[in-house]
């Protein structure tokens, strides 16, 4: 029985992914390679919205790339590629934006957030179009399930919505994707704001666990953490935010329930708590830098692993995209 194909892809827009895209990513894209064909993608072409220089772009698109095969993403179980290199994404995003309303795309939340926050002239057509690139993005692969959480169900929706409408108008053309419902995490919060969720665009450098940190900052971050009042290690998120993400922390690298973590540190304090904490992060992340150092040693290796899932990931869209033309009417080249 074939497996159910999934698609999934991460922005290149930091020097480096943090505790929240691990957990809530990554770490789980890994763990779909043993029930699903798995697609990945470096989304350059979204990151682009925000405006990074030629530079920052392309060492953050290996850097992220590094990252991910460095995290465990095996490229001979899956399809890992750069979404600038399949040039059917930006062709199938305009067919698509030719059949969404105005009013359609202006509901999107993630916009109207961003509008509200930094004005429209910040607010670009490039995000306003956003949905449609990520809806082409799915429907190029007819790709079966999406690992979405509760930020991105919206843009699965309006995916669905467009493959139906187009299928429906023109002919079967697009396998309609569902949403794959990935492992609730607990909500990792920003080490010197405990209430804030951690964040590479709101979070100061010492709130942040970036996954390419060297061992001794790490620890010191995590030594230096926002804790509470007191001196009991006890989850208690409206009296305890700090203690009880530091928990969470511990419990989610470790497989460790909360009540157990809170019976083995009964009455020895933050000290040897928050010790053993930046253990558990080193030790994680340590094994995934050392990787990614060596793959970013050899730019030529990264490169052609790159190529490689870039032409499984072109032959499938191409032959989509054919799809799409035909049915919707294009003239084919002779």
């Amino acid at each position: 029985m074939a497996r159910p194909r999934a698609l999934s892809g991460i922005q290149p827009t930091a020097d480096s992914f943090h505790l929240g895209n691990y957990l809530g990513a990554v770490r789980q894209w890994v763990g779909m390679q043993e029930t699903h064909d798995a697609f990945y993608f470096i989304a350059d072409l979204h990151a682009l919205t925000v405006h990074p220089s030629p530079a920052e772009v392309r060492r953050r698109t290996r850097v992220a790339a590094a990252q991910l095969f460095g995290a465990g993403i095996d490229p001979e179980r899956s399809t890992l590629f750069v979404q600038s290199h399949v040039r059917e994404h930006a062709e199938l995003a305009w067919m698509l934006m030719c059949e969404t309303g105005m009013g359609e795309a202006g509901r999107m939340t993630q916009y109207k957030d961003k509008v509200a926050r930094l004005g429209e002239s910040a607010a670009g057509v490039g995000l306003f179009a956003y949905p449609m690139m990520m809806a082409a993005d799915i429907l190029l692969y007819q790709t079966d399930q999406v690992p979405v959480g509760a930020d991105q169900k919206q843009h699965l929706e309006i995916t669905r919505d467009l493959a139906q409408r187009f299928n429906s108008r023109y002919g079967p053309t697009f396998t309609v994707p569902e949403p794959y419902i990935v492992k609730e995490v607990e909500k990792i919060a920003d080490l010197q704001d405990p209430l804030a969720k951690m964040s590479k665009t709101s979070s100061g450098p010492q709130g942040l666990l970036e996954v390419l940190e060297e061992p001794g900052p790490l620890r010191k971050k995590i030594m230096r953490a926002v804790t509470d009042t007191g001196s009991e290690v006890v989850a208690d998120p409206e009296n305890k935010p700090g203690v009880t993400n530091l928990l969470r922390i511990q419990s989610v690298l470790t497989g460790t329930p909360v009540p157990e973590l809170e019976a083995r540190y009964a009455g020895q304090g933050y000290g040897t708590f928050k010790k053993d904490v930046a253990e558990v992060v080193t030790d994680t992340f340590a094994p995934i830098r050392e990787r990614v150092v060596k793959l970013l040693a050899d730019e030529a290796e990264l490169d052609k692993l790159l190529a490689i899932g870039s032409a499984r990931a072109a032959a499938i869209a191409r032959e989509t995209m054919a799809s799409a033309r035909e049915n919707r009417g294009l003239l084919p080249k002779v």
